[in-house]
């Protein structure tokens, strides 16, 4: 064999050994590439299959970036320094030397390797949407339903039933008031009282706040108190007229002290009629769901025994049909602190104040003396609501002769009231105003004289 067919037989066997070197190397990266990459997949797939990512599995993923990196570093040089070494044989057989193979790589790539790439279109490449997982492993579930609950319907009825039965409570209350037609009571006793309209106005006050209800824990008790002349006696006529009306006859009672028992010695007899009577009255009316009204005029001349009885129906615990009573009280007690009072405070009293306003002032300051004497008088009165009633001036005596001679059929002449007003006797006038000392009590005397 000669020089020339065995330097061609060695390089061709160089040249086989190299290319079974790069082969074998390639398929050696390709095969740790690839086995890197299905356990990148497979990482990713348990990712993507966790329920949550955490920050163990970003730096697992990063340690496995870093590592394949460093494997590729190892290869590619231990791929350079093979490439060296079979150079090397070959420059001593003398193989002609030859350009290692190009691989592909990251490291010296320039868009001025590639001169028609402006011109290729590129696709974008798409971002993958991570789905929403769920910790059971389920696919996407869609948001529950909020479900209502069938306790608010019922919870709608028990309103309805309840707003029913308070509108039905109130409708009945109203119907209540309105069998005893108070409104009627305030427009007569406006028309036929004068001179009182602050008291009239306490004492519908009072009547409305009683009558307003069913169930009362104690009776009524209103204790009217003034001069003589000021309207006592004929404000409980106009009452006991109007009760007699609405709740009927057998469930008023007028009780004149001086008429139904004149003598001290049938105190205690006296006494005990009259607790027989109320208690008969109060019985009847329970059964037939009124109020009864009792009314004791002059109560200033009333025994100690007629006091202590009805004090133990007014203050003492009795059962439902006692408390369910109104009790009304004229006397005259506590008369001279009502005059002096108005005597001496007529002048710092605003002539442009209305009549319930100086009647608030007057029940203000004369209520605590009022009761203090009352209490001392009998302990009955500890349980009574106290009115005061003023003086009367001189228009409301002519407007008492006007009444007085319309009802007797005179005609109303303007002269002749003037001159039978001036007739009656009046304290000496203070402030502006001319207060009578017998108020309207001679005015039907003098009109009879007529």
């Amino acid at each position: 064999m000669s020089d020339q067919e065995s330097s061609t037989s060695a390089s061709a066997s160089a040249s086989q050994t190299e290319g079974e070197c790069e082969g074998d190397f390639e398929g050696e990266m390709e095969g740790e590439m690839e086995g890197e990459m299905e356990g990148e997949e497979e990482r990713d797939e348990k990712q993507r299959e966790s329920p949550a990512p955490s920050l163990a599995n970003f730096s697992s993923s990063l340690r496995a970036v870093i590592r394949i990196k460093q494997k590729y570093q190892v290869l590619k040089k231990r791929r350079q320094e093979m490439a060296l070494g079979l150079g090397a044989s070959g420059a001593l057989m003398g193989a002609p030397s030859r350009s290692s193979p190009k691989i592909f790589t990251f490291d010296g790539l320039t868009p001025s390797g590639f001169p028609n790439m402006s011109s290729i279109p590129q696709k974008k490449k798409k971002r993958r949407k991570r789905r929403v997982l769920f910790p059971n492993g389920g696919g996407c579930r869609a948001p529950p339903k909020q479900e209502r609950s069938r306790a608010k319907y019922c919870l709608y009825l028990l309103f309805a039933i309840v707003f029913l039965q308070v509108y039905n409570a109130i409708e009945n209350l109203d119907d209540h008031v309105l069998r005893y037609d108070l409104e009627g009571l305030e427009k007569t006793l406006r028309r036929e009282v004068f001179g009182q309209q602050g008291a009239v106005e306490g004492l519908l006050s009072h009547l409305k706040d009683y009558l307003s209800t069913y169930v009362h824990n104690k009776p009524l008790v209103v204790s009217l108190h003034g001069p003589s002349g000021v309207g006592k006696s004929h404000l409980g006529r106009l009452l006991a007229g109007h009760f007699r009306s609405v709740v009927g006859e057998t469930l008023v009672l007028q009780y004149y002290v001086l008429h139904h028992c004149p003598q001290e010695a049938d105190a205690v007899q006296c006494a005990h009629d009259l607790s027989a009577l109320i208690s008969g009255m109060v019985e009847r009316a329970e059964e037939e769901e009124k109020i009864p009204l009792f009314i004791f005029d002059e109560a200033e001349h009333m025994h100690d025994e007629i006091l202590d009885a009805l004090w133990q129906l007014v203050a003492s615990k009795q059962s439902n049909e006692y408390l369910n009573a109104i009790y009304l009280f004229l006397s005259n007690l506590g008369h001279a602190h009502i005059t002096k009072h108005m005597l001496h405070n007529s002048s710092s009293i605003s002539m442009a104040m209305t009549a319930s306003g100086r009647h608030s002032n007057l029940v203000k300051e004369l209520t605590p003396i009022l009761r203090n004497t009352l209490e001392k008088h009998h302990q009955l009165w500890t349980e009574a609501d106290i009115l005061p009633l003023g003086l009367l001036e001189k228009g409301h005596v002519m407007e008492c002769f006007l009444d007085e001679m319309t009802r007797e059929g005179f005609y109303p002449d303007r002269t002749n009231i003037e001159r039978l007003a001036g007739e009656i006797e009046y304290y000496p006038a203070v402030g502006g105003h001319e207060y009578s000392q017998t108020g309207c009590k001679q005015v039907v005397a003098k009109v009879n004289l007529l």
